[in-house]
């Protein structure tokens, strides 16, 4: 059976998700179109990785289908304004984890970013031809 490696994911966890923090600090020093779409790349990627982490044993599609659908109810929910849930988007955490807004373009840096994730993984060798 296979089975993720839980301290990688871990650690890859932690440095996207400071990498992901550092887009927003360091945005003066990437470049505007990268600066538009890299947080929302870079929190699909650690979406990924963490439902990775969560569920080790499952295959590469599985968790890229799971990710793309949560990324996208949570874009969709960004549809839905009541004041007690604008209340937790307007909290740090609660925006980073919510959003503030809808975007198509967001469905696109998900999709890019669970890619990118799914081809970490390749290159790390862990998708075996009866993994995918």
């Amino acid at each position: 059976m296979y089975r993720r490696n839980r301290f990688a994911y871990g650690t890859m966890i932690m440095i996207v998700m400071i990498l992901g923090l550092s887009s927003r600090k360091l945005s003066f020093v990437i470049p505007d179109f990268l600066d538009l779409y890299l947080g929302d790349v870079l929190w699909a990627l650690m979406i990924f990785f963490m439902i990775a982490f969560f569920l080790p044993t499952i295959k590469t599609k599985l968790v890229a289908i799971i990710a793309v659908l949560f990324c996208f109810f949570i874009e969709g929910s960004q549809l839905y304004h009541a004041e007690w849930i604008d209340k937790i988007r307007h909290t740090t955490l609660g925006g980073l984890v919510l959003g503030y807004g809808f975007l198509w373009s967001d469905l696109v840096s998900y999709v890019i970013g669970i890619g990118i994730g799914v081809i970490i993984e390749f290159v790390r060798g862990k998708i075996r031809d009866k993994d995918i």
